[in-house]
């Protein structure tokens, strides 16, 4: 027949050891002999904490500990394992706190005071350029913001909400069904635990406002087409002095009329005659920043495509700037005059071209093309 161990002596406590002496001591031990905390001996950790439990649950209910002190184990049903009863859950909660779950293996219940802001969401149209070079600008956001009447807690100015009389400041009603301790959400506070007795004027007891802020907003410079820029905490503002969501910028660029946008780079196609590509000239093409000279050499074939390091887009995450790359499209004219076609002619009587079929070469003949 085993023996069984004095409750004050498993607890470490002495027999006139108050409630909260109690609650400390269990506290102590159940944290430090836990079976997930002492994962090398689990099955002796497990069995020290049955045991302190079995001990927790008699001497903190008082008649039970009435009928230990006097008539020792076998006052209290033989002592035959701990009591989990919803009442003696409810001081376990008490107790642990958010430990409280991990320990049972069940959700903690309590209430939520505060909960979190949704993120907001704005959709911002900026031009080409003001994407590349970035700018500064303001935005109009219509959000939920704290009540500064209550400062978030929805009471009347010099009062406070009052804990819920229902669940006890819980957020929960338990229920013993069989074996089970069934738990819901407390209908009168909605699982926050508190009442509001004088609701405040300005927010009829919400904690929030609905106004419309405006912000002001950095974009840097080579942001791109649906870029998401991140402002923190200037969401909706919590319930309940909860803390604010996010704002999430999403940006819309609009099409340049000339250029094309590749990562960093950028691409446009410049018109030349017949007489800059055979000849070669010196032309000027447009940047972000005004204009850049471009010598064409001669002999120059449509399609060329020539390359202007540094004249692209900043690089948003990096140093530097990406590269301007430059087509040249040479425009055959459509309608000649007289002087014109009399020149072209006599020019085309000293050229000569073979009109074979040129050899057709491999897929990356076009590599060095936008396309």
């Amino acid at each position: 027949m085993n023996h069984k161990r004095d409750y004050y002596e498993i607890l470490g406590v002495d027999r006139n050891a108050t409630e909260q002496e109690l609650k400390s001591a269990y506290r102590r031990l159940a944290m430090q002999h836990h079976p997930d905390r002492n994962p090398d001996r689990k099955d002796e950790a497990t069995e020290k904490f049955k045991e302190i439990t079995e001990a927790y649950s008699v001497l903190a209910d008082p008649q039970k500990r009435a009928a230990y002190d006097r008539f020792g184990h076998a006052g209290v049903s033989g002592g035959g394992g701990p009591d989990f009863s919803s009442t003696i859950f409810t001081d376990f909660e008490d107790i642990f706190g958010d430990f409280f779950g991990d320990i049972f293996g069940r959700g903690r219940g309590s209430r939520t005071t505060a909960r979190r802001g949704a993120d907001l969401r704005y959709d911002l149209e900026i031009s080409f350029e003001e994407a590349a070079k970035g700018l500064e600008t303001k935005i109009k956001i219509p959000r939920w913001e704290t009540c500064s009447a209550c400062g978030g807690k929805g009471a009347k100015r010099g009062s406070e909400p009052a804990t819920c009389p229902t669940c006890r400041g819980r957020g929960q009603l338990r229920h013993q069904q069989g074996f089970f301790t069934v738990t819901r959400t407390c209908p009168q506070c909605q699982g926050m635990g508190q009442v509001i007795r004088e609701a405040c004027p300005e927010c009829q007891g919400d904690g929030r406002v609905r106004t419309e802020r405006i912000l002001g907003i950095k974009i840097p410079a080579g942001v791109d087409d649906g870029t998401r820029l991140r402002v923190s905490g200037e969401g909706e503002a919590g319930e309940h002095g909860g803390p604010a969501g996010d704002l999430y910028v999403v940006l819309r660029v609009r099409e340049h009329r000339y250029f094309e946008r590749r990562g960093s780079d950028l691409y446009c196609t410049i018109p030349i005659s017949i007489a800059q590509a055979a000849l070669g000239a010196e032309i000027k093409v447009p940047t972000l920043d005004g204009t850049e000279r471009l010598r064409i050499p001669e002999g120059t074939q449509p399609g060329a495509v020539f390359r202007l390091r540094g004249l692209g887009v900043p690089r948003v995450d990096d140093h530097g700037h990406g590269d301007l790359y430059v087509r040249v499209q040479v425009v055959i004219p459509t309608r000649l005059s007289r002087e014109q076609r009399r020149l072209i002619e006599s020019l085309g009587s000293t050229l000569r071209v073979d009109n074979s079929p040129v050899v057709r070469r491999t897929a990356d003949t076009v590599k060095d093309n936008f396309g």
